[in-house]
């Protein structure tokens, strides 16, 4: 093992992961997320345009992306 590599995870074992956004609000940025992106979608749908494709398409496609990854992370995935 390079002893670079082994340094850098050392000093890692010190300061342990803690994410933006904890395990205990993940459900309610992802439900907040994915309504979000569901109304926009509808807004975009009733007002369909190129210059609202940047606007309300791809912040609707976003939000609902991150919202159901943010479920996903959330409840689980039980198949």
């Amino acid at each position: 093992m390079d002893s670079a590599l082994h340094e850098v995870w050392q000093a890692a074992s010190g300061r342990p992961f803690v994410p933006a956004i904890g395990k205990d609000s993940q459900f309610l940025v992802g439900f907040t997320l994915v309504v979000l992106g569901i109304g926009l979608t509808g807004a975009f749908v009733i007002n369909r345009s190129l210059v609202n494709l940047p606007v309300l398409g791809l912040p609707a496609s976003l939000a609902l992306a991150f919202g159901v990854v943010y479920m996903f992370c959330a409840v689980g995935v039980y198949v």
